[in-house]
């Protein structure tokens, strides 16, 4: 790959990471703020609470990629991720400032409100408008490669959010982290998002798209996206078993292991930083061997492993009673998991022309995201308060299953050429004159 491509990936995946980590920070530091917008209780309640309005958030991803999603289609990938590290910006700014319950009443879990719907609209765009920057930035004999740094800077924010917690975990008090200590993370998140805000102005647009002039005022619209129908349900059914996974075994394993191992907060939180590390480092290696084998088989092989291996897993890691064992069994998952999310953005790129690329990939995985991907934290503290907590394991296992049977079904995308846009293609995307 040349210096460019190395370039256009890097500006791409910086963003990406700040994205996810103000996205993430929310999610990791919840135990820490959960108590301050609600009223004392039940720590699984206010748990319950700040997981419901984090999938509220979610439930504004179809609104982001459908408005971010068109901005790329008809402005470009550039305009549409400047656009949305700005949004997100502003939202870890006001969860940085929002008021307690003690001060504001309910009036500071309004504030989070607004901030997660910021942070879902942001979001809802970013994941579309980077996938589709990072594979149409890419050479198209190294597009799972370069597609795979989506996940390593979306880890990478995790990493960063986690690594701070860490840090300020052995630096300050437990009292002092319930205070005032979880507002840290927010600050440092509005400040990284100007800085890449500031890298995104001068990113160069792909070749990809600059070189596409089809498909005139239809670009990056619904009436167009319908013309691709089929490949926009294919989008929401091959994300349904990965998404539920990963949030499963990333944002909420740190929860798991302190709220149901009976882990310290501590110790689970230096699990879910370690395994995160590894879990990084295997996007790229796992990416390029979809360059050479076909995208198809390491999705087969995450959806029969994490059917057949969750309820094991998630039954081991609840007994876990010590930093290794919870790192490795953590390790495991994180592995199968690998096999969707190191080749994901790249396969639901390459199921869409360029005029409705960004739109394609952006809507029906927001949609996928919001059904299952946002309430998997949630759907998994229901189980827990109802006394049937295994019962979130074999739902975890079922939803990938069901993605099984779709990439069984699916045909191969590794040898679709981007810059080619079929005779078909191109009278979708053109009106009728």
């Amino acid at each position: 790959m040349g210096r460019q491509h190395w370039k256009k990936i890097w500006i791409g995946s910086a963003g990406n990471m700040v994205e996810w980590y103000d996205w993430f920070v929310y999610a990791s530091f919840a135990t820490y703020f959960a108590g301050a917008f609600f009223p004392d209780g039940n720590p699984t309640a206010q748990l319950m609470n700040t997981a419901g309005i984090f999938a509220v958030g979610f439930f504004m991803r179809p609104v982001g990629g459908w408005l971010l999603g068109r901005v790329g289609d008809r402005r470009g990938r550039k305009s549409a991720l400047t656009l949305t590290v700005t949004l997100m910006s502003a939202s870890a700014v006001l969860i940085a400032v929002a008021p307690t319950y003690a001060v504001a009443g309910y009036g500071g879990a309004l504030v989070l409100l607004v901030a997660r719907l910021l942070q879902g609209l942001s979001v809802g765009g970013e994941y579309a408008a980077s996938a589709t920057y990072l594979t149409e930035a890419s050479a198209p004999r190294h597009r799972g490669f370069a597609s795979s740094f989506q996940y390593v800077s979306m880890t990478a924010g995790q990493i960063l959010g986690l690594g701070l917690q860490i840090l300020l975990q052995r630096t300050m008090s437990d009292e002092a982290l319930h205070s005032y200590g979880w507002r840290i993370p927010f600050v440092v998140g509005a400040l990284g998002a100007a800085v890449v805000f500031y890298l995104r102005r001068s990113m160069l647009e792909t070749d990809v798209y600059e070189a596409d002039a089809t498909g005139g005022e239809e670009r990056g619209t619904l009436r167009a996206l319908w013309r691709h129908r089929r490949e926009a349900f294919l989008v929401m059914a091959l994300t349904m078993g990965g998404t539920v996974a990963y949030y499963t075994y990333t944002t909420y394993l740190t929860k798991y292991l302190s709220n149901s191992a009976g882990l310290p907060k501590q110790t689970a939180t230096l699990v879910s930083f370690t395994a995160l590390i590894v879990f990084a480092c295997l996007q790229p290696l796992a990416g390029s061997l979809s360059d050479r084998i076909g995208r198809r088989p390491l999705l087969i092989t995450f959806a029969v492993g994490s059917t057949v291996l969750t309820v094991p897993i998630m039954t081991l890691l609840r007994r876990a009673d010590s930093f290794w064992p919870a790192l490795g069994l953590s390790l495991l998952a994180l592995v199968v998991v690998t096999g969707y999310t190191s080749i994901n953005a790249c396969v639901k790129a390459e199921l869409f022309p360029t005029g409705v690329r960004a739109l394609g990939v952006a809507l029906p995985y927001a949609l996928a995201n919001a059904l299952f991907g946002g309430t998997a934290e949630y759907v998994a503290l229901w189980f827990k308060n109802a006394g049937a907590e295994s019962g979130f394991f074999w739902y975890v296992a079922g939803c990938a299953a069901v993605s099984l049977v779709v990439y069984i079904t699916m045909r191969e995308t590794r040898d679709l050429d981007l810059t080619r846009v079929k005779a078909e293609e191109a009278s979708r995307l053109t009106p009728a004159s």
